[in-house]
């Protein structure tokens, strides 16, 4: 017998949960199936609307008036400019992000010294803001690689930041081994544990955020605001951004980090807690393998695969937010290009060697493979036709843009997830109403 819902959603990213969060609001039975760990603890924990056009010009000051002069294909247009404002209205219903005062983007310093536009940035980022004059200081771990703060710094420098800023490297306090994991240092710092130090002669034990403080402060001169890689507590990282920064003297910021990301694992535990309140059901680990219709252009069910066996599951409506090449969603092999659950149509040359540009930075066609759809966010097949009447499409499973490039990659996958889910949760109701 096969478990039912009323809107199934495939794919547990940022447009799978905001798809099914907008649904759920809606009053609809809502099942959420994904396999694998949300992308979004490979994600900067930034979300991003639109940064740059897709011919390179950039950075954008506001993305929501460059959206109209986006190419017809992209799927921004598709939904429309107000529907990103809804959607972008949703997502701050349900997170304490920051950035829905203004519909400019704001700049925001990355690990490596750059900086990043972004729409909606969360609150362990604001104090680092490059708009902002004070001067900073930034302050690397020896032990955690990735970020290199006397390099970032001067890197931001000779970007012409309007602030001073330095970089130091310190050991973090304790005895945390070279290859700790990023939760490591979060977890020690959200509990406040005790951590061996030397400064006392030999062996002292003192909390982790004192400790810490004391190793900054000595390199502190006017600097009013300080960044820490991205690892400043999880359950309770308000409260340690608070205290080190009582201890400091100074505003406390994180600096979005690389993969994993804590800020990316909090927005995940944000919109599954969100998710959860508005009576979503959410089943992961497992994959959705297979589907059967109706042979009229209407799924029935799809299989999933649960510990072996082959587990159906209905809907009235599906939606299909399964990633795009990175994650699976879309794959491609010596005989094309395919989306793997429901083989729905990925438009790419039949020439392997077209996919890609000469240039290693040029416009490589395969960053835009995807699935097409109407207006509506049904895919169709090359020819245009509906594939399936009760199945969307939403976020990087979907064609006509380089999210990398344009730095829009979480703002289409909030306004096309919201949208398809709208869509799915109105077709419902519709349904019924009529039954």
């Amino acid at each position: 017998m096969a478990i039912e819902s009323d809107v199934l959603v495939i794919g547990g990213g940022l447009a799978g949960l905001t798809s099914a969060l907008a649904a759920a609001q809606a009053d609809i039975d809502v099942r959420l199936v994904t396999y694998k760990q949300s992308t979004l603890q490979q994600a900067s924990g930034l979300v991003d609307v639109l940064g740059y056009r897709p011919n390179g010009d950039g950075p954008i000051s506001n993305p929501f008036e460059a959206i109209p002069s986006l190419p017809v294909e992209h799927p921004y247009q598709t939904v429309g400019v107000d529907a990103v404002r809804t959607a972008l209205s949703l997502f701050d219903e349900v997170t304490d992000y920051a950035g829905s005062h203004t519909d400019a983007n704001a700049l925001i310093p990355t690990h490596g010294g750059t900086i990043k536009p972004t729409a909606r940035y969360p609150q362990s980022a604001c104090a680092g803001i490059a708009s902002d004059n004070r001067p900073m200081l930034l302050v690397g771990f020896d032990s955690i690689t990735d970020f290199d703060a006397p390099l970032a710094a001067d890197h931001l420098t000779s970007t012409g930041v309007p602030f001073d800023v330095r970089g130091v490297t310190i050991q973090f306090p304790g005895d945390l081994s070279a290859d700790a994991k990023v939760t490591r240092y979060a977890k020690l710092l959200d509990t406040n544990g005790d951590v061996t130090v030397s400064e006392t002669g030999g062996g002292g034990h003192r909390p982790a955020r004192d400790a810490l403080a004391d190793r900054v402060k000595i390199y502190l001169d006017d600097e009013t605001r300080v960044g820490f890689p991205a690892v400043l507590g999880d359950a309770n990282a308000a409260t340690v951004r608070a205290t080190l920064g009582t201890s400091l003297g100074a505003d406390v910021f994180e600096v979005p980090m690389g993969p994993p990301s804590l800020p990316g694992l909090r927005l995940e535990d944000q919109l599954f807690d969100a998710l959860s309140d508005a009576g979503g059901f959410i089943e992961s680990g497992n994959p959705v393998i297979d589907y059967t219709d109706d042979g009229s252009g209407t799924v029935e069910k799809v299989i999933v695969e649960r510990n072996g066996a082959e587990i159906p599951m209905r809907a009235e409506q599906y939606i299909l937010a399964t990633g795009g090449l990175v994650g699976k969603g879309v794959e491609s092999n010596r005989e094309g290009v395919y989306e793997p659950i429901f083989g729905c149509h990925v438009a790419h040359d039949a020439d392997r060697y077209e996919w890609f540009d000469e240039a290693v930075f040029g416009e490589h066609s395969f960053a835009r493979f995807g699935v097409d759809t109407d207006t509506t966010l049904r895919p169709v097949d090359e020819s245009g036709n509906i594939e399936f009447e009760n199945l969307r499409a939403a976020g990087a499973v979907l064609g006509g843009y380089d999210y990398a490039a344009e730095k829009s990659a979480s703002g289409v996958s909030i306004a096309t997830g919201y949208t398809a889910g709208m869509n799915a949760a109105t077709t419902v109701a519709q349904t019924n109403n009529v039954s």
